[in-house]
């Protein structure tokens, strides 16, 4: 199942996406779930899953204006330099442990939103990402349980502020400009993607591949990172873990690559979903 959140008509619903056309089912479930994150919240996946099998899509993608796929998650972690191309172009060492870093909630865009470029740089770069939203929370979840407390995946591009990330050590205020982090365009449940680690992630800017890996190139693993994130703080429903960004990040480029005004910038990941968005210089 592929699950959307949207506004159509002047209302803000979720729906089952079937190609290019969405089930509404919070038009049956609104008043008890009230988005994606009351229903995993519930834990009524199956729910809506059972709800979706019996009826016929009825909204096009082309009457919707797409949110992010969960509009306020608790947390939302990301996790850096976690693909080995990654690490080499960066010239870091190895790490025995992921590194976290976090974002808000209202850095957030959707697919097909305006990726905002601030005015206070010129090094804004691109990181395509996969994302994963915790259905089930916990605290010191293990490996071996850590696929059991995912929701589903989605596309990430974790828009980064390069010299604003590298004033000091600390990663955070590149991170974290309003508008510059992109989420979805859906929420593609488990049962959709049966080897995770055969599908491939592809970043393009303007047309051209910038980033291209499998998924299986992850130096630390979902189930490390789950396992590790929840030994210092409890996950809840609808937290959001962006796994890190393959090597080709425009800023360690010959000469450097950033995303300007009006440039068009994907995200894709097999069988999971395709994330576009338009940069815009900040209003």
């Amino acid at each position: 199942m592929k699950l959307v959140t949207f506004e159509a008509g002047g209302k803000t619903s979720y729906g089952s996406l079937t190609g290019n056309k969405i089930i509404d089912l919070g038009s049956s479930f609104g008043q008890r779930y009230s988005d994606l994150l009351a229903v995993l919240d519930a834990g009524a996946l199956p729910e809506l899953a059972k709800a979706a099998a019996s009826q016929l899509p009825t909204l096009a993608m082309s009457e919707v204006k797409l949110l992010p796929v969960i509009t306020r998650p608790k947390k939302i972690f990301c996790v850096g330099l976690n693909y080995k191309t990654h690490v080499a172009e960066t010239k870091r060492a190895d790490s025995d442990y992921p590194a976290i870093f976090t974002r808000f909630a209202d850095t957030l865009v959707a697919h097909d939103a305006s990726l905002v470029k601030p005015n206070i740089s010129e090094r804004f770069d691109f990181e395509g990402e996969l994302a994963i939203v915790i259905g089930k929370g916990g605290r010191n979840i293990t490996q071996a349980n850590a696929l059991d407390h995912i929701a589903g995946y989605a596309c990430f591009n974790d828009g980064s502020v390069r010299d604003w990330q590298r004033h000091t050590h600390q990663w955070t205020p590149g991170k974290n400009f309003p508008g510059t982090g992109a989420f979805g365009p859906c929420l593609t449940t488990p049962d959709e993607v049966p080897d995770l680690g055969a599908q491939t992630i592809t970043t393009r800017l303007n047309g051209v591949v910038v980033q291209h890996a499998f998924l299986s190139d992850l130096i630390f693993t979902l189930p490390v990172i789950i396992e590790y994130i929840s030994a210092f703080t409890p996950l809840m429903p609808g937290d959001v873990i962006a796994t890190g960004t393959p090597g080709g990040v425009g800023d360690k480029r010959e000469p450097p690559l950033y995303m300007t005004n009006g440039d068009v910038v994907e995200v894709e990941i097999s069988r999971i979903g395709l994330l576009r968005n338009v940069v815009k210089n900040e209003a």
